[in-house]
């Protein structure tokens, strides 16, 4: 076996290989076989190091040097200069938005410093196709443990201890959910991985699954042997591709090595995963909608109780959890509950990995102590905002969430912190605004999701969720009153309380926190008629400002409806009962003269 003295670490995620990460790794190993060095320097395509934004990222080891932006034809110079010379190539070091200093290493990088990565521990530093590297750092480990030395309930105190709670969005306590499951009597129970990841902006569980699959495997074999289950199925939906390609190749390896199957590691311990595919409805994230769409019918929740721990798929007991629940699972067993408990706050242990997007020069996957505030996330973690711009709101928790302003900037992130301020953790989704975002619009945006995806199954959902679109198009329109808030508020809150599941009871939530933070937007629409960011096409009115038009007829002959009139050498005008606001004079103008009111 070849004896590696440098080992290049490319990133394999959806982003980087969007960004032609396959094609550097294949210029990569050309070039080392041309120089002579494929018995010394290998090439490993992990998955994502979270750094979204600067990708395609590669990292040398042992040189711990970390490169940016890195295109295909940059194979040759690294390989020459880097590897052969052993020169830093200055060029693909990153540089800090705000200070433009070039820092070279991930430990010095502020986007890296407040990390505490156990759920996304490998990701980035092994090939996710191989799980002999999985092995090496500690795979497996925990599964052996348990099997060995724990009988299932001491293995479900451990996780009790650990204070672990369900990463999905509902925070319930994991090691109760397990216990739950255990106590059930029943000759066949099941354990589910809910992979159902539907939030827009999230991409926390498709990450592990792309970069780690095989703590997830791992963890739901613990699961089984501490409830009872032989079977477990992992729900993903189809639109992954690449991490269903990776839990594919996984759970082959998995068989292959005694893991997965029967009498798992010389133990009377039966278990085996397969897959099944959602067809990307955001309300089968549900746990009770999901165990609906696995046995073929249509993706709907259920009242609770029972709870699926009683009876859940094929009317057996079901245990659920999410992706990132499981990848802190084998951590857990290896470290000790201790370990895990003495992070984060007193109700919120461990660490929480969030999907960094929006109006924000760090976008990335980040994984951070349960406890760190929202300033220290957004303007260290990630940079800041774009442009230099004013940070107006974070909407945490995807759709259902809410909009966090600057007055919750020094919020601890747990739980019930989040909660009490008016939104939620969610699933981890993290959405930065700034000054040019209309926070009415925002909310619209995100109702016409949940209206989009609602099952329709109850009444508040169905119904109050499109009467509230529709008074939010109302108001963007110009055509709002002043009493449209009070109906605003009254139905929002008809609707938290009589709807079925969670999808409908936190529909509500970007509505209400809008109209608790961002009042003064809403009256400036209904009683001005005006946006103030500029933002609702209605309320714009495109104005040409005399002292500056040299009538130099850009605008006029870049204008589709023919609204702008004029002689060359003479002020022009707009038609505004032509205009469509398309902006395009505005961007064809060169002196300033076409502005918005």
């Amino acid at each position: 076996m070849a004896e590696y003295k440098s080992h290049i670490l490319v990133c394999g995620g959806v982003s980087c290989k969007s960004s032609s990460s396959d094609l550097l790794v294949e210029n990569l190993n050309t070039e080392i076989i041309k120089q002579g060095l494929k018995e010394i320097v290998q090439v490993i395509k992990t998955g994502c190091f979270g750094f979204c934004e600067k990708g395609p990222v590669v990292k040398i080891i042992p040189d711990d040097i970390l490169y940016t932006h890195v295109r295909p034809e940059d194979a040759s110079e690294l390989i020459e200069e880097h590897i052969v010379k052993g020169k830093i190539i200055e060029r693909l070091i990153f540089a800090d938005p705000i200070t433009g200093e070039k820092i070279s290493k991930a430990g010095n990088m502020n986007f890296y410093k407040k990390q505490l990565r156990i759920a996304l521990r490998n990701s980035g530093s092994i090939d996710p196709e191989n799980i002999e590297e999985y092995i090496a750092r500690g795979g497996y480990k925990a599964l052996g443990k348990v099997l060995n030395t724990l009988t299932p309930e001491e293995a479900i105190g451990i996780v009790k201890e650990s204070g672990l709670r369900g990463r999905g969005g509902g925070g319930f306590p994991t090691g109760l959910k397990w216990e739950l499951t255990r106590q059930t009597e029943s000759d066949v129970k099941y354990v589910v991985c809910n992979a159902d990841e539907g939030d827009p902006g999230a991409f926390m569980d498709r990450s592990i699954l792309e970069g780690d699959p095989h703590s997830v495997l791992e963890a739901m074999a613990i699961n089984g042997y501490c409830t009872g289950a032989s079977q477990g199925i992992i729900y993903i939906r189809a639109e992954y591709p690449l991490a269903i390609e990776r839990l594919k190749t996984a759970i082959k390896q998995a068989r292959e090595y005694g893991v997965l199957g029967n009498n798992i590691l010389g133990n009377e311990f039966d278990f085996d995963i397969e897959l099944r595919y959602g067809a990307g409805a955001f309300v089968c994230g549900e746990e009770t909608a999901l165990i609906h769409s696995m046995e073929g019918g249509r993706g709907e929740p259920s009242l609770k109780p029972p709870f699926p721990s009683v009876e859940g798929y094929m009317k057996k007991p079901t245990n659920v959890n999410n992706v990132e629940t499981y990848a802190n699972i084998p951590v857990i067993f290896n470290k000790g509950a201790r370990w895990f408990n003495r992070i984060g706050t007193e109700k919120s242990k461990g660490t929480k990995v969030f999907a960094l997007a929006g109006k924000i020069n760090n976008v990335g996957l980040i994984e951070v102590p349960m406890g760190i505030t929202l300033r220290e996330v957004i303007f260290e973690i990630g940079g800041g905002i774009k442009g230099g711009k004013r940070f107006k709101a974070v909407q945490t928790g995807g759709p259902s969430g809410g909009c966090l302003t600057e007055k919750h900037l020094d919020t601890p992130i747990d739980y019930d912190n989040l909660i009490a301020a008016g939104s939620m953790m969610g699933s981890g989704g993290m959405i930065v605004m700034d000054e040019d975002d209309c926070m009415v619009d925002m909310a619209k945006f995100f109702l016409a999701f949940t209206v989009e995806e609602s099952c329709g199954k109850c009444s508040p959902c169905r119904i109050g969720n499109k009467r509230l679109l529709e008074l939010l198009e109302k108001i963007t329109k110009g055509n709002g009153l002043i009493e449209d808030i009070n109906q605003l508020i009254n139905l929002s809150n008809v609707i938290k309380d009589t709807s079925l599941c969670g999808l409908g009871q936190s529909s509500p939530n970007p509505v209400l926190s809008t109209l608790n933070n961002f009042m003064h937007e809403y009256k400036a629409h209904i009683i001005d008629k005006k946006c103030p960011s500029g933002v609702c096409k209605a309320l714009m009115t495109y104005e040409i400002v005399e002292e500056n038009c040299v009538g130099c007829t850009a605008c006029a002959r870049a204008c589709p409806v023919s609204a702008i009139a004029g002689e060359r050498k003479e002020v022009h005008s707009i038609d505004q009962t032509l205009c469509i606001k398309c902006g395009a004079c505005i961007e064809r103008c060169k002196f300033n003269a076409v502005v918005v009111k």
